[in-house]
């Protein structure tokens, strides 16, 4: 995936601050230039040394003249930039081309290309372009790097002129710019599947009556492509249209996954971070539901979800799926912890045994909201659980008393609610955890327990 800009630079004059514009571009040569001219001229008036005033005034219109023959020389150059790719996970480099191409009639001079870049990606890069011939072009890139997620702008693309004696640099800028979106790190999943799978919900796609009976007394309009041998007369001579019969509808699965981003629930900052670490196994579950055809809703303890988003989610193993893809990364890469507190909203937004499988990222649990974390599982078909402690993940572990007891308790109260609640280690692989939930489920499910229902995955 690319993404460009394009835009145009000119070095024309400009009748209001001409001069002082182009005093400013005099660089450290030009201005020592000048001063050791003006020194030379006055010592030759007070000297009485005429030779030495011609070598003064020599050296004080040198980089006068570069000065004005730079800034009135008009340059019409053209750059475009190109990201490939646009959309990149963190740790992962993404290569940034630039075009210059010199779309006048005059050739330039030497040029200094700088893109400006954010400090995380890097160090702001910088090329020398030698004379360029009317229609020429030169292409330059670099690479750009970050381990935070984001977006980042790149531009506006800025020219650097200078004349042959180096005695003046004048710049100008482009007002294109682009944004590298860096979005969270995702694992691949195994494509397990979780035992006791709710009723409507399992592998792929199922399909159901639309209503009872061979005869389906509650047509639909003839749409183009329908079989003509579907077509319901009696009510196409009722209504005066072509009327279909809704024989079978598919019905796809359904899949929320929950993510935490209360602030109090999370300690600690940067990219191996509990906040980090749920945001990436967000992502990473969300991709994974989509490739396997789940009708995919992300949804936060604010009750917020993807702009665009409809009301059962993305549907996934159809050609939108990617944009799907897409439109989700882009909130997770910008998204950051809440002012909430509570997960009442979130558990508000949940429909009442319709949601699915329900996937959720927790960080820290008190009581009370353990309390409507285990509700929540009433309103899905099936319920895995991966909590953070956070006290867990900083650099040196908490130790306070009851600590570990009282993240023991909360995921008790989650399992006996029937979710398959499983507690996040520092550095733990997702992969792994993913398995072990299967495993969890599995077993639960032979010896009769409460976590034998759920859905498929």
């Amino acid at each position: 995936m690319t993404s460009g800009s394009t835009g145009q630079a000119e070095a024309e004059r400009d009748e209001k601050g001409g001069i002082r514009t182009a005093l400013a571009g005099l660089t450290t040569r030009g201005r020592s230039f000048l001063a050791a001219g003006v020194a030379a001229a006055v010592c030759a008036y007070v000297l009485g040394q005429s030779d030495l005033l011609r070598v003064g005034l020599l050296l004080s219109v040198l980089p006068l003249v570069c000065a004005t023959v730079l800034y009135r020389t008009r340059y019409r150059v053209s750059g475009s930039r190109r990201l490939s790719p646009a959309r990149v996970p963190a740790g992962s480099e993404a290569r940034v081309h630039l075009r210059m191409d010199n779309v006048s009639r005059l050739p330039t001079g030497l040029l200094m290309l700088q893109d400006r870049v954010p400090y995380v990606l890097g160090p702001r890069p910088r090329f020398v372009l030698d004379r360029v011939e009317p229609g020429g072009r030169r292409e330059v890139s670099y690479r750009v790097r970050s381990d935070l997620r984001g977006r980042y702008p790149l531009g506006p693309l800025q020219l650097r002129l200078s004349d042959p004696f180096g005695m003046c640099e004048l710049t100008r800028s482009f007002s294109t710019y682009d944004t590298l979106t860096v979005i969270p790190r995702v694992e691949p999943l195994p494509p397990v599947r979780f035992s006791g799978e709710a009723k409507g919900y399992g592998d792929g796609r199922q399909r159901s009556l639309a209503l009872a009976g061979e005869d389906d007394v509650i047509p639909r309009g003839y749409r183009y492509g329908d079989d003509l041998r579907r077509v319901h007369w009696r009510s196409t001579a009722r209504y005066g249209e072509l009327m279909v019969r809704r024989e079978e509808q598919p019905q796809r699965a359904r899949c929320t996954v929950l993510l935490d981003t209360r602030g109090p629930a999370f300690q600690g900052a940067g990219p191996d971070s509990a906040f980090e670490w749920a945001v990436s196994g967000t992502a990473s579950v969300l991709v994974h539901m989509l490739e396997r055809g789940f009708s995919v809703r992300l949804l936060t303890d604010t009750g917020s979800s993807v702009p665009g988003e409809g009301a059962d989610g993305f549907a996934g193993a159809s050609q939108e799926s990617a944009d799907a893809a897409g439109l989700m990364m882009d909130t997770l890469a910008v998204i950051d912890h809440s002012d909430g507190t509570g997960l009442s909203r979130a558990y508000d937004l949940l429909r009442g045994g319709n949601e699915g499988l329900l996937v959720a990222f927790f960080g820290d649990l008190d009581e009370e909201q353990a309390t409507v974390a285990a509700k929540m599982r009433q309103r899905s078909g099936g319920a895995v659980a991966f909590v953070l402690d956070s006290g867990t993940w900083g650099r040196e572990p908490t130790d306070v008393p009851g600590a570990l007891d009282r993240g023991e308790e909360r995921l008790r109260m989650l399992r006996e609610a029937g979710w398959t609640a499983l507690s996040v280690p520092r550095g733990a692989s997702l992969n792994d955890l993913w398995r072990q939930a299967d495993r969890a489920r599995t077993d639960a499910a032979a010896t009769g327990g409460v976590l034998g229902e759920g859905g498929a995955a």
